[in-house]
């Protein structure tokens, strides 16, 4: 089946979701309308929807017209299989001690890695991205060094990548929450693949909203591996649930975001330890203060 998308940008978070309740209304109507805030400082919003039929181009003209948005760009999207794509595509990836492979590529698996197997139907979070390879890297680095995570958790697990290679090295127990009921589903079914139920417990919770979490806290190391915007509203919490002299490795951060970041967390008393950047991204890691 034929897949359509429609996509425009504006400025204004009320008139990019007033646009985007007005393409639910058309005729053929979207299997699905998104309104997301691009993460590039530059204030606009993108609306998009995805057709399994042709939009209609000028239905898509006269609503971005009467929005002010730009011209709506149309496309098809090839047929694909993804999850063949991903296996055919995606190899392993070696992240200092951590090797993050799927099953069709187990037999590649070194002895001396801390395997992490991720499938490729879960494709983010596989560490091919340079938000998780970062993470995974910084996690080795701190290890490396000596550090021992004795209460971690991992905001915004998405497929719990962070919080198993955690629970790889050290034997306490280690909390991975997200937002979205989907992801902690993926997350868990990540965890029993590898063997770590009785390691890792996962949460859908807000940030560090959540009973159990608070019963946990404060935390030696918190991954946070999600976007600039909900970090920078993290930083507070961040700082309440993080243990003085411990850790937290925050990525999502695009490298020209990051300097913003370090600011936010500094004035919060969580301070830079350590930067990287991996193409486009930065990872940071952080300690709080005492």
């Amino acid at each position: 089946m034929p897949t359509f998308t429609a996509f425009t940008t504006l400025p204004g978070k009320a008139q990019a979701e007033a646009l985007g309740a007005a393409m639910e209304r058309l005729e053929p109507g979207p299997t699905g309308v998104g309104v997301f805030e691009l993460e590039d400082g530059s204030g606009l919003w993108e609306i998009g929807g995805y057709f399994t039929e042709a939009p209609d181009p000028t239905a898509l003209a006269l609503l971005a017209a009467a929005f002010g948005a730009r011209d709506f760009a149309i496309s098809e999207l090839p047929e694909t299989d993804w999850v063949a794509k991903v296996k055919r595509e995606l190899s392993p990836v070696v992240a200092g001690r951590f090797f993050v492979y799927g099953s069709h590529d187990a037999d590649k698996l070194p002895d001396d890695a801390e395997p992490l197997l991720i499938e490729a139907a879960m494709a983010f979070g596989t560490g091919h991205h340079g938000t998780t390879l970062g993470c995974l890297k910084a996690l080795d680095r701190l290890a490396t060094a000596g550090f021992h995570g004795r209460n971690v958790i991992d905001i915004g697990c998405g497929t719990a990548v962070l919080a198993m290679g955690a629970a790889r090295i050290w034997p306490e127990p280690v909390l991975a929450s997200d937002i979205d009921e989907v992801a902690v589903e993926v997350a868990e079914a990540n965890v029993r693949a590898n063997g770590l139920e009785d390691r890792v417990r996962c949460l859908v919770a807000t940030g560090f909203d959540h009973a159990e979490i608070a019963a946990s806290a404060p935390f030696d190391l918190i991954f946070a591996n999600i976007l600039k915007a909900p970090l920078i509203a993290l930083a507070p919490d961040m700082a309440a649930h993080l243990q003085p002299g411990g850790h937290a490795i925050l990525s999502g951060i695009l490298n020209e975001q990051a300097d913003e970041v370090i600011a936010v967390y500094a004035e919060c008393g969580i301070n830079l330890v350590t930067r990287e950047e991996i193409v486009e991204w930065t990872t940071l890691t952080l300690q709080q203060s005492g």
